[in-house]
């Protein structure tokens, strides 16, 4: 195959060589590279390619090849010396890792082997420089690819394992993408009853999600997309099921949500005004008075 040529969706033959070839080091680079294009195409062509992700996984040595990849670069994290050509060698693994966590038939072994936790170190970085964003987003979007199954055991696994005070740094620190989707994961996690609970277990909990909710909200109107602020209303939304956040939110949600400050950005978006209307009526119906404020408690997910 020529370099630069994208694998075609309907050669299977061709991908099962790429995937062979992630066992030769001299081949892996261009391999990754190559399954990261195939990846890319098929979604853009809305082509699938059903056992991309079966081949992965069953495929012998391939992601411990691949974890490999996630390994070797730790050392370059702290301090901050990781090169923007490894920052897209690993971004390449992690694509190949969101392919297998989002496949039905896979997505169940992959958190059996706990391969979310290798992402853990990407997501507590703070670097804001391009190939560390581009770490943390890529990383997100393999978490992101579980929570979309609605699954209760992938939430139960993200609880157990911290993965909520992760996607509240990155709420906080992020591109605006990355922002969205560690919003996303939040959502999804707090729609959930376990998640909900968790959330709502004890006030430090409650308002530190708050916390990196409100720093969005009160960021300058024109770094929040309308997705970006519909996620954020989702949450507050469904925080506000829990009685104990009920409570909380009469006192505690920002004052831009309430003022106006979001019409012309929600003035083309029905949805995104019913779902304002609805989040301020709900947390207003049970206002007995007394001054806003934004009180934030410091973390603790003990």
């Amino acid at each position: 195959m020529l370099t630069g040529e994208v694998p075609n969706p309907r050669d299977p033959e061709l991908v099962e060589r790429l995937v062979l070839d992630l066992l030769d080091p001299e081949l892996k680079g261009h391999a990754l590279s190559e399954l990261r294009k195939f990846l890319e195409t098929i979604f853009q062509k809305r082509e699938m390619f059903q056992d991309l992700a079966l081949l992965l996984w069953n495929s012998f040595g391939t992601i411990a090849s691949l974890l490999q990849e996630i390994v070797v670069v730790y050392p370059a994290l702290s301090p901050p010396t990781l090169s923007l050509p490894a920052s897209n060698r690993v971004c390449n693994v992690l694509a190949l890792l969101q392919c297998v966590a989002s496949h039905p038939e896979t997505r169940s072994h992959f958190i059996e082997a706990r391969i979310p936790l290798y992402m853990c170190a990407f997501l507590e970085t703070d670097s804001k420089t391009k190939q560390f964003e581009y770490l943390r987003l890529t990383s997100l979007g393999v978490i992101g690819a579980l929570v979309k199954a609605d699954d209760p055991k992938v939430i139960n696994f993200l609880l157990e394992n911290e993965f909520v005070p992760l996607c509240l740094h990155n709420m906080t620190i992020g591109s605006e993408l990355s922002k969205t989707v560690a919003t996303f994961i939040t959502e999804k996690i707090v729609v959930d009853d376990a998640g909900l609970s968790y959330i709502c277990a004890n006030a430090d909990r409650f308002y530190t999600v708050g916390a990196a909710l409100a720093t969005m909200v009160t960021s300058p109107v024109d770094q929040l997309s309308k997705r970006l602020l519909k996620h954020i209303i989702h949450c507050y939304l469904r925080m506000a099921d829990n009685p104990r956040g009920f409570a909380a939110l009469q006192t505690c949600l920002p004052a831009k949500l309430k003022d106006g400050t979001f019409n012309s950005c929600l003035k083309d978006d029905p949805s995104g005004r019913h779902l304002l209307q609805q989040l301020l009526v709900k947390v207003t119906s049970g206002r007995k008075g007394g001054p806003a404020h934004n009180s934030v408690g410091r973390m603790s997910w003990g």
